[in-house]
């Protein structure tokens, strides 16, 4: 195997400031990528685009809302000006809350569904527009388990998720003529991120234990025992934006330990 996969390669990461995103840019460096990290967190993506610029890649931290076109076209104009190329789009950036269904906010529902979903759109288009002139690229979605099977309490976090492996297909097949490769991942419960830390809180009042139990729960669901990493997920996402993928289109891989197979 290649000991640098993405040798070479110019990568977007949203939401790098953080969490999953966060391990995939710093992944991506490790395997030869150059990478843009965006967030809405201008001070997050530029701590991790020092830790690209550490790992001997070069990096750009732009502050982007993924939600705004306007910005999403200015931050890939950036990119493509600055390196000349985009190969490689991860989008990880989102959020989540956890409601009954009936106590769900009205404006709630409409920001995960925004951000989540329509942010994905909206970077997708925009840079699928640098990738059809080249005939290559690689775009990754991150999903969830709850796009596979909706979760308790999560209905529009479950919605945008099941609408991200929705757009996968779709744009797959949109770009397959082109040589570019659409997938998602669907990670399990991934802790060691700010999104968890919400959750605790949020599930522990729901559930009726102490934060700490909450956690416990939730891995006792796993058939191979234990949480999901970041760097689980950013050994499929490097994969998916490598050439060993180039086969493959339109798929939703589980990274769950065996809590999801289908």
């Amino acid at each position: 195997m290649d000991p640098q996969p993405l040798a070479r390669k110019v990568a977007i990461v949203t939401g790098s400031a953080s969490g999953i995103g966060k391990g995939i840019a710093l992944r991506f460096a490790e395997e030869g990528a150059d990478v843009s990290c965006w967030d809405l967190n201008l001070e997050g993506a530029k701590e991790t685009a020092r830790e690209v610029e550490k790992a001997g890649r070069k990096s750009l931290a732009l502050q982007v809302d993924v939600t705004k076109s306007g910005e999403v076209e200015d931050a890939a104009k950036a990119v493509f000006d600055q390196f000349g190329k985009i190969d490689i789009l991860v989008n990880s950036a989102g959020i989540i809350r956890a409601h009954f269904i009936t106590e769900v906010p009205e404006e709630i529902w409409d920001s995960i569904i925004t951000i989540n979903l329509k942010g994905t759109f909206l970077c997708i288009q925009e840079v699928a527009k640098y990738m059809i002139p080249q005939n290559s690229g690689k775009i990754i979605s991150v999903s969830s388990k709850s796009g596979k099977k909706g979760g308790l309490w999560l209905g529009a976090y479950s919605a945008s998720k099941f609408g991200i492996i929705g757009l996968t297909q779709s744009v797959a097949m949109d770009l397959a003529p082109y040589k570019i490769n659409v997938n998602a991942i669907c990670p399990g419960n991934v802790f060691s991120t700010p999104m968890w830390d919400l959750l605790d809180k949020e599930y522990s009042k729901k559930l009726g234990v102490p934060p700490q139990e909450v956690r416990k729960i939730y891995v006792e669901k796993v058939p191979l025992g234990r949480e999901c990493t970041v760097e689980d997920v950013a050994n499929v996402a490097v994969f998916l934006a490598s050439s060993y993928s180039d086969y493959m289109t339109g798929q939703a891989i589980n990274v769950t330990g065996g809590q999801e197979v289908h």
